[in-house]
């Protein structure tokens, strides 16, 4: 089974810039999808050409802004929106599909914002979306999956000495976050993996960052321990373009 996660900036803008013949290359198995940036109707019309996939999304309240979408060749036994939080669930942030052997639960984490404006939010909804998938692993193993807007150790950013506790996406409380994450079983498999390995999943579209290779790793597959023997190998796929992201794979027996 191949899952993949990309943060496609746009759904709508992403059709356009060949999603569509991107799928058709990857072939996956499930894709998560994170910042969709359109209401449910729009990703269903701007994914209308697509075929071999069930499809189903969650978008924010305010238009434009946010938004994930799952794309499985399988169907799920039920797909479930949000953690079920009213302060929570107006962003279409979360998308959970079970399966027969896993929860698969897609994310796109809030930013923190500029001068850390929504940091105190952001580490409440840390808290609150730890509890949901700790309640998850309760009933079946999970992947958690997509754009979890934090890089977890200095190898995950260009520069971590000059972004720590300054820049959105490094600060002890979103690495206080992550940590949650992994506190109730869950595994960063890519870095189990490939300890020593600095390869980046983002980079920002100004400065010309990604063709310096100036970025972040922020998009994730973290996995329950039951499924790691399962895993054949996780790889972050810089190469295809069309995002300010690109593409991670996990790639299961």
């Amino acid at each position: 089974m191949r899952l993949i996660t990309w943060n496609v900036n746009g759904i709508r803008a992403g059709m356009k810039k060949g999603f569509e013949e991107k799928l058709s290359q990857l072939q996956p198995d499930i894709m998560c999808l994170q910042e969709t940036k359109a209401q449910d109707d729009q990703v269903m019309e701007a994914l209308a050409p697509i075929s071999g996939y069930h499809i189903y999304c969650n978008s924010a309240e305010r238009k434009g802004y946010s938004g994930t979408a799952i794309l499985s060749k399988t169907e799920p036994i039920k797909v479930e929106p949000d953690i079920q939080i009213a302060e929570h669930d107006t962003e279409g942030r979360v998308l959970q599909a079970e399966y027969e052997d896993f929860h698969l639960v897609n994310v796109y984490v809030p930013n923190s914002g500029g001068q850390l404006k929504r940091l105190d939010y952001r580490g409440e909804w840390d808290i609150a979306f730890a509890e949901y998938l700790k309640n998850l692993t309760l009933n079946k193993p999970v992947i958690l999956t997509g754009d979890l807007n934090v890089a977890h150790q200095p190898i995950d950013l260009s520069r971590p000495d000059e972004n720590y506790n300054k820049t959105a996406g490094y600060t002890q409380v979103e690495i206080d976050g992550f940590n949650r994450f992994l506190d109730i079983d869950l595994r960063d498999i890519y870095r189990e993996r490939y300890p020593d390995k600095q390869e980046f999943t983002f980079w920002n579209q100004r400065f010309k960052a990604r063709e310096r290779n100036v970025g972040w790793r922020i998009d994730y597959f973290l996995i329950s321990s039951s499924l790691v023997d399962s895993v054949e190998d996780v790889a972050i796929l810089g190469d295809v373009m069309g995002s300010d992201h690109c593409p991670v794979l996990l790639k299961l027996k």
